[in-house]
């Protein structure tokens, strides 16, 4: 098994994280985000948007960053190409996140390195909504 990829982080942060933050999610039906979203909210989670657009999605307000969240958030999801993404683990510890996920095909090793060395769990690779049946709470 990957280390990135753990089941034991995944099943604490489908468990113990109920504030996610969506790095990418914008009121768009056709992304991949918009339904994980969706599907992390009616399993009891507290979705927050960030896009620069900064757009409401499923009743949630959106934030254009991270740090613009004004309350605290336990994971923070990234639906970004995984040139792009590393930033997002590093920001994720700056406003004292517990985790990080990586959705399908997003991988920076480097960033898991460093997520790891601020005290973060980290899945990349994967998604939630897949996950959830086989590690989520019931």
């Amino acid at each position: 098994m990957q280390p990135w990829a753990q089941p034991d982080d995944i099943r604490w942060i489908l468990e113990n994280c109920h504030t996610w933050a969506i790095v990418g999610l914008a009121d768009n039906p056709g992304r991949a985000a918009h339904g994980v979203a969706r599907f992390l909210q009616q399993k009891g989670k507290r979705i927050v948007p960030v896009h620069p657009s900064a757009e409401t999605v499923w009743g949630e307000q959106g934030y254009a960053t991270l740090a613009d969240i004004p309350f605290a958030v336990d994971c923070v999801d990234v639906f970004r190409r995984s040139s792009e993404a590393g930033q997002f683990a590093d920001q994720a510890a700056g406003i004292g996140a517990k985790a990080v996920w990586f959705q399908l095909a997003v991988m920076d090793h480097e960033a898991f390195g460093r997520a790891g060395d601020a005290g973060l769990r980290m899945v990349m690779d994967r998604c939630p909504a897949i996950e959830w049946p086989r590690y989520g709470p019931a």
